[in-house]
């Protein structure tokens, strides 16, 4: 851009405070509405050649004619000012904007010479809109603090700027884009002086885009303060930076771990109110709120700036109050922040809903910090919802307290999208309502899980395997938990394992699953590989050890201390064969104390013996009936031989 351009494009940028102004009138502080009749210079075209520089001199000039006719039909006739404040001629020209006027409003001067635009009557000056442009008292305004910076109150400079796009919406967007980067290099000054980095203090500066506006738009209003009237425009932005204290809270929120990112968010949400700011953070730290989530917390929840500390120190006391212990509490408003949006209302809706569900404080407390999106994150509406859809599972009221309470995940899950297709899925598989009541009940994470991606690929793997069609929904409603465990971390290396190192043919897998699926929860190193070795330890060959899986597959799921004494007793003390337990391998499922043992002792008094599967797989009435037929059988024996030897005797 030529010397005069930037020499034009600065003065553009000096002013451009005042273009939320009407092009037509005058918006003055405190002067009542009057009407002027000045003749308006018009703007040349800014060109870099030796006709545009003499037309930039002849209009310095004639802003300084316009300045005195300004100045005299602003000035009563006792010679007192009816401004108290005016701008310099400059400024005014731009104020006045006879670019933007209506073209019947302007006389084009052909000659190179002024042009005279006379303002109606219509035109008057707007006292109200000229304080709140210059930032000046409203009753309605919240008092911030003395030193902070309004953006909120105030249009941004890309609502200011012209819409027309001539030349001098040109010209106004490279002067702002000057003025922004004078700005910015200032910033990052103040910021190297408090001894921040350049790369630090750069990346910072780049997410104050609205922090940067503001301080422009305060540096130009500073112009009409007798203060600062002829101070540079760097000066100002500085007083403006030290003013507000910016760059002391840059560094306290750094220190609490937020990433620059997220200061440069709360410094530009907070509306320049940056003691409020301040105090809003302290608040958090108070309340234990990690400094990493901090920045989260106004990110996600920016209203929470709006309210006071008095309503957020109620809201958390009413949660103390309910269960929700004072230590938790950092932890639940950096996972669901819009707890802090709920005034006392809403926040006691929402909590009367779930102690009216048969929940207890402490247990509503464990809720909340377990899934704080629970409390705050959906509506009521939503919430009711839910809950009556998951009774149509025949649960009670009281059930469903204590189910939320366990799994409060349930709640963030939708019914459309996620809980009616598993429920026909279910049906499909032959799961009835009881079933699904099960389901819900043992591993509600079912109903939160991705259909497709996590519950269709493991079904089909138990097809895969052999398991019948018509018994998949038992398998799933027996043991729900497969449905959540790792198909290639988990279920398929139990499947494999049981194949290659435990005997059980492949043709068999599928009935060893579905008889006992619990078999793929356990650790293949830790439960099963060890079980193994155990039996193979005792001398049973390898595929006599699967024919026994195949029969009782719960084998693989007993502690070798379960085992050791049982088999202990079965060689030592009752002298059975290897043979004998090979044949029945559920000796290893009944209790030694309750049932091997005192059972052992009746065979041993009466001098009978059975076969393990007789001895222990009956009830106590079937077993004395066997041993009373046993002892009968007995006594017809014996009874038999003594007459067969009288007989002998009598015919000798």
């Amino acid at each position: 851009m030529a010397a005069t351009d930037v020499l034009h494009a600065n003065h553009w940028a000096e002013v451009l405070f005042f273009l939320q102004l009407p092009s037509s009138s005058i918006l003055t502080r405190r002067s009542p509405a009057f009407n002027l009749n000045l003749k308006l210079p018009q703007l040349p075209s800014f060109t870099n050649t030796p006709r545009s520089r003499a037309s930039s001199s002849l209009l310095c000039r004639r802003y300084s004619d316009f300045d005195s006719q300004l100045e005299a039909r602003i000035t009563g006739d006792d010679g007192s000012a009816a401004l108290l404040r005016k701008q310099n001629s400059r400024s005014l020209a731009v104020l006045l904007d006879p670019l933007s006027l209506p073209e019947a409003a302007r006389e084009e001067d052909q000659d190179g010479g002024g042009s005279i635009t006379s303002i109606s009557s219509k035109d008057r000056i707007d006292e109200e809109g000229l304080r709140l442009a210059l930032g000046g008292e409203d009753e309605s305004r919240s008092p911030v603090f003395p030193g902070s910076i309004s953006l909120s109150r105030r249009p941004t400079i890309e609502e200011l700027l012209p819409r027309h796009g001539g030349k001098e919406e040109k010209m106004l967007r490279q002067a702002l884009e000057l003025r922004r980067h004078a700005a910015r290099e200032v910033l990052i000054a103040s910021m190297r002086a408090s001894r921040f980095s350049i790369t630090y203090s750069t990346n910072l500066v780049s997410h104050l885009a609205e922090f940067v506006d503001g301080l422009i738009m305060e540096a130009a209003s500073m112009k009409m303060t007798p203060q600062f009237s002829h101070s540079t425009f760097n000066s100002r932005v500085k007083t403006c930076i030290e003013k507000c204290g910016v760059v002391p809270l840059i560094r306290w929120l750094k220190h609490n771990s937020l990433t620059y990112p997220q200061i440069g968010k709360l410094i530009c949400l907070s509306g320049g109110d940056l003691e409020g700011l301040r105090q809003r953070v302290r608040w958090l730290t108070y309340v234990h709120v990690k400094g990493r989530n901090i920045g989260v917390v106004f990110t996600r929840a920016d209203s929470a700036l709006n309210r006071s500390l008095h309503e957020l120190n109620d809201n958390v006391d009413y949660l103390e109050a309910n269960g929700v212990k004072r230590d938790w509490m950092g932890f639940v408003i950096g996972r669901c922040p819009q707890i802090l949006m709920l005034n006392m209302d809403e926040l006691k809706a929402r909590v009367n809903f779930y102690l009216e569900l048969g929940m207890d404080q402490k247990d509503f407390g464990t809720m909340v910090f377990d899934y704080p999106k629970a409390l705050g994150f959906f509506s009521l509406e939503e919430m009711n919802e839910k809950v009556g859809y998951l009774k149509q599972f025949g649960l009670e009221t009281e059930e469903l307290g204590r189910l939320l309470a366990f799994k409060p995940q349930l709640m963030g899950c939708s019914i459309e999208d996620k809980w009616k297709p598993l429920v026909k899925y279910f049906y499909y598989l032959g799961i009835k309502r009881d079933g699904m009541k099960r389901i819900l009940m043992m591993k509600p994470m079912i109903f939160c899980v991705d259909l497709e991606s996590t519950i269709v690929p493991k079904v089909r793997f138990l097809r895969d395997i052999g398991v019948e069609e018509d018994a998949i929904g038992g398998v799933i409603v027996r043991f729900p938990a497969l449905l959540t465990y790792s198909l290639y971390k988990k279920i398929r290396p139990a499947v494999v394992f049981l194949i290659t190192k435990a005997g059980v043919s492949r043709q068999e897998i599928g009935k060893v699953i579905a008889v006992e699926p619990q078999l793929v929860g356990c650790s293949v190193a830790n439960k099963l590989e060890v079980n193994v070795k155990y039996f193979l330890s005792l001398g049973i060959p390898l595929r006599l050890l699967g024919e026994m899986i195949i029969d009782f597959p719960m084998l693989l799921k007993y502690n070798l201390d379960v085992l050791r004494p049982k088999y202990r007793y079965l060689r030592q003390t009752m002298v059975r064969p290897l043979h004998d337990l090979i044949e029945f391998p559920r000796f290893f499922s009944y209790s030694l104390e309750g049932r091997i043992i005192p059972r052992h002792k009746i065979m041993v008094e009466n001098r009978i013996t059975f076969k393990l599967r007789y001895m222990l797989a009956s009830t106590d009435e079937e077993f004395d009936r066997r041993v009373e037929t046993a002892l009968e059988k007995r006594r017809n024996f014996e009874s038999g031989l003594a007459g067969d030897d009288d007989t002998n005797n009598k015919a000798n």
